[in-house]
């Protein structure tokens, strides 16, 4: 392919040209009979939102994705890219990629009607034949069609009615690739009124000149249904312009936000052979995001992004491994304790309604973590609330009356792992509550911890955070220790 230089040596190959679209088009067909994967690290929307962009391509048209923040709107929108052929031949200098068979610029038309067959060509990479825009309030209609220049005109002694004196915006340079605008709501109605001459007619006009490109390209657009009232709106008659508008959502089970989170966490080497996240844990930190969606103190048309996961689990590893280094040990395990270093990536990745501000983001933040724990609790241990006296034994029996005889425990955020697990191994009858058949020896620990944040969730322990660690003791002693607190303050 490379060999191949000029045009003519193109003609006589047998080379025929293509639209971006039936490109597109051909190349899926044939991904679709293999069975290879289009889009490679899209988790979770095998049955929903792939299926639907790859109708879209077969019909050949531009596509629309809307969905909350977080739903990989934007990765989706690159990824089309590999649909592309690896390579095709453009007019060498050509601005636009122009066609060597279907050149649009006046330069590579008077460039081939001067050499002919000997035109020189090149090959360009699909990776190059991506072009994507930001949509910003401040994006004008030069930035996207184009305008004139007036430097070129003066260096290239040109009056202002020659059309080599436009210089071309990013839609027209996008000629024979994808186009990707973000955020299109952002754009101010005006420019996006530009766009409707490229979506439906294919071409556009620059200024006052009257020249028609018949542009070649796939639109991508995305776009936050929250924007339609906070930030601005696609006016109706560039909506109607699109053909698809497709739908993206959050994960729809822990388990595919789990695979989400992994795959994207950015850990080092180091970090991964030298910190253990349990399962349980990973459970409990999507449960937190899961809980965050349904709360009431969190704007449900805002969303919470899947980046609440991806860097409460990062800064999970980084708080055992800090821990690790402290202790001066060489291995870990996280804890439920580490999840006090969670809470910056939580508190950052919620926008709160009223009522979430008045609590506040740091209460909200630890409410969520209290409303995870009580979902994940229920999963292995029975609900406290509906242990009615003489119906059911109660598995908590022992535990709550080890805490009656005035015992408690102070699990230090810092603390080694083996002072961690001699301080849990001191409540008596924890260690049999915890017990699974299939639960590691490494995870018992969590179990135990899980247990006692569960019970105290659940009001059947008192569950005190003072400075860097967390206290346990019995409920009734400590609604007493408050009561006395409060005198003497009086």
């Amino acid at each position: 392919m490379h060999k191949i230089q000029t045009i003519g040596q193109l003609k006589a190959s047998g080379y025929r040209s293509k639209s971006v679209k039936e490109e597109m088009r051909a190349n899926l067909i044939h991904f679709l009979k293999t069975k290879d994967r289009v889009f490679e690290g899209i988790i979770g929307f095998d049955d929903t939102v792939l299926p639907d962009i790859e109708r879209a391509i077969l019909s050949r048209h531009n596509i629309l994705l809307l969905g909350l923040r977080g739903q990989a709107k934007t990765r989706i929108a690159r990824l089309l890219v590999h649909l592309l052929d690896e390579y095709i031949p453009v007019v060498r200098g050509s601005e636009l990629n122009d066609d060597p068979l279907a050149p649009i610029t006046r330069y590579s038309r008077d460039l081939i009607a001067e050499r002919g067959d000997d035109t020189p060509i090149d090959w360009l990479h699909r990776d190059e034949r991506c072009v994507e825009k930001l949509a910003t309030p401040d994006v004008s209609v030069a930035d996207l069609i184009g305008d004139v220049d007036p430097i070129k005109a003066a260096t290239l002694k040109l009056p202002y009615s020659d059309e080599r004196v436009i210089h071309f915006g990013l839609v027209p340079r996008a000629h024979r690739g994808v186009f990707v605008i973000n955020e299109l709501p952002d754009l101010q109605a005006r420019i996006q009124v530009s766009l409707f001459n490229i979506l439906q007619e294919g071409d556009i006009q620059i200024r006052g000149f009257k020249l028609r490109l018949p542009l070649d390209i796939h639109f991508v657009f995305t776009a936050n249904p929250e924007d339609y009232t906070n930030r601005g709106s696609i006016i109706t008659p560039l909506k109607d312009r699109i053909e698809s508008q497709i739908l993206t959502h959050y994960p729809k089970t822990i388990e595919i936000a789990r695979q989400i989170t992994r795959q994207e966490a950015r850990l080092s080497e180091d970090q991964r052979k030298a910190i253990r996240v349990p399962e349980v844990l990973e459970v409990l930190l999507e449960q937190i995001a899961f809980s965050a969606r349904e709360s009431e103190f969190v704007d449900e048309k805002s969303g919470v992004s899947a980046r609440l996961s991806i860097s409460g689990y990062e800064n999970l590893v980084s708080t055992a491994e800090r821990r690790m280094l402290i202790n001066g040990e060489t291995q870990t395990t996280a804890r439920l304790a580490d999840f006090w270093g969670v809470t910056p990536a939580i508190t950052g990745k919620v926008e709160l309604v009223y009522e979430g501000e008045q609590e506040g983001p740091y209460a909200v933040a630890v409410a969520l973590l209290g409303q995870a724990i009580k979902t994940l609790f229920l999963q292995y241990f029975s609900n406290p609330d509906k242990l009615k006296k003489g119906q059911e034994r109660d598995p908590y029996g022992t535990v709550k009356a080890w805490f009656s005889a005035g015992h408690t425990i102070d699990l230090l955020n810092d603390s080694s792992d083996a002072e961690f697990r001699k301080e849990l191994g001191k409540v008596a009858g924890l260690a049999k509550l915890a017990e699974r058949p299939e639960l590691k020896e490494e995870d018992r620990s969590v179990m135990m911890e899980l247990a006692l944040h569960g019970l105290a969730e659940f009001n059947v322990l008192n569950k005190e955070y003072l400075e860097s660690r967390f206290s346990f003791r019995d409920l009734l002693a400590g609604m007493l220790d408050d009561d006395d607190f409060d005198e003497e303050s009086e």
